[in-house]
């Protein structure tokens, strides 16, 4: 087995595993494998596919009610998102999007961890809501990651652990889905990639459901300080590959 083969697996298992304990963060945890040595157009059908997978498998292993009014505005953003994402996804600096968001990761979770006290936003409401979908749909068709800006967002509002779950898992579920057919129809998601696909969706199934029935014993504080750890932990991941890239470049 090469170093490639081992690199997509291991991305795949330990994203599998969060993706089924927070309801997102597939793609970011996938790429701070797969940025590494496979090109991004490729890295983004392998997060898109293996996200959309994880989402149907925690949707079965952890059913959430869901109120509509409160999953609309950020269903409704997210669906407006995808084909702006779509159309700047061959135009984008791979490596400066990376950069800028593992800085705003980098930066903004830790303050969010330390600060047990932050007051909640309650300005915005659904246009809020809506702009946070929006911004999920743009990044969720640049390479899947649709759940970061939301989550972010969910937290700020100071959601209870399973509304929050509830939102993300469901938004993720239809913008992924759409992603994905949106690839199929422009070629992203090809023949050419089924066999890296076949690695990666048999990989994450299992560490996916192990993933959620850990979420189900776990407390608000303890959600909280694992899903926003994940996030720093995954833009620390993505500025060092950008910064390895540039400096790569650079020499």
């Amino acid at each position: 087995m090469d170093s490639q083969t081992v690199l997509i697996l291991a991305g795949a298992i330990v994203a599998g595993f969060v993706q089924g304990l927070s309801g997102f963060g597939f793609g970011l945890v996938a790429m701070s494998f797969w940025a590494w040595t496979l090109a991004p157009q490729l890295a983004a059908a392998m997060v898109v596919t293996g996200a959309l997978c994880g989402q149907l498998v925690a949707a079965v292993a952890v059913r959430r009610r869901f109120e509509l009014r409160d999953l609309a505005p950020f269903l409704a953003g997210g669906l407006l998102g995808i084909p702006i994402g779509l159309l700047i996804l061959p135009l984008l600096d791979v490596q400066l999007f990376k950069a800028g968001l593992g800085l705003l990761l980098l930066f903004w979770c830790p303050a969010m961890l330390m600060s047990q006290r932050l007051p909640r936003i309650t300005a915005g409401g659904r246009l809020g809501d809506g702009l946070a979908g929006g911004l999920g749909g743009v990044m969720g068709a640049m390479g899947g990651f649709s759940g970061v800006l939301p989550t972010l967002w969910c937290s700020l509002r100071g959601y209870k652990k399973d509304t929050q779950r509830a939102i993300i898992q469901n938004f993720n579920l239809a913008i992924l889905s759409v992603t994905w057919l949106s690839y199929v129809a422009t070629g992203v998601v090809s023949f050419a990639t089924l066999p890296m696909l076949a690695l990666v969706i048999p990989a994450m199934l299992i560490p996916t459901l192990i993933g959620a029935r850990v979420y189900i014993g776990i407390s608000e504080a303890t959600f909280r300080q694992i899903t926003l750890g994940l996030l720093t932990a995954s833009g620390l991941a993505m500025l060092l590959s950008a910064l390895r890239h540039g400096l790569a470049g650079a020499g």
